[in-house]
């Protein structure tokens, strides 16, 4: 009886901590930025060749060497704010688990040199697209139809007439 207990026991405190690890490793792992490529379940770190940095998933910060040491921000450095991480390959870092994923870059800057591409990648969430709907246009049609109701008149003719004479200056 005494070892049925001991066993029942040992088996919960075995299930307890499976449960445990299972739920920290949940928490551990961020989201993936809308650029990061798509199909991995559980990555920490993108290896960016292009601009010779890091992206630390979890944190969501990039690392960059600058001013002498590796530096950790939320934006990439004034250099590359223009960059396309949308357009540039990035290195998911399967192998690597910690802190300080620069401790391989001499690895890293040799494997996957300035210009590297490997299988092609689609972006976690597509690029925001930007079109005729996002520009700004000063002509205030919404009066233009309720003073009109969409009919047309000679005054109207008139008005494209003075634009013409207008622009034409």
């Amino acid at each position: 009886m005494k070892t049925i207990k001991i066993a029942i026991a040992g088996l919960f405190l075995l299930i307890a901590n499976a449960t445990q690890a299972q739920v920290s490793i949940n928490v551990n792992i961020g989201n993936p930025p809308a650029w990061g490529p798509a199909g991995y379940s559980e990555m920490e770190y993108y290896y960016l060749p292009d601009i010779e940095a890091y992206y630390d998933v979890r944190a969501s910060q990039f690392i960059y060497f600058g001013g002498g040491r590796w530096v950790r921000t939320t934006y990439l450095p004034r250099q590359y704010r223009n960059y396309d991480l949308y357009g540039g390959y990035k290195v998911v870092l399967t192998d690597y688990h910690g802190r300080t994923p620069y401790t391989y870059f001499d690895r890293h800057r040799v494997r996957y040199y300035k210009g590297y591409h490997g299988e092609p990648q689609r972006p976690y969430r597509a690029r925001p697209v930007y079109g005729y709907n996002d520009r700004h246009d000063h002509r205030d049609y919404k009066h233009y139809d309720k003073k009109h109701n969409g009919k047309h008149d000679k005054h109207d003719r008139h008005d494209d007439d003075h634009d013409d004479h207008h622009h034409r200056r």
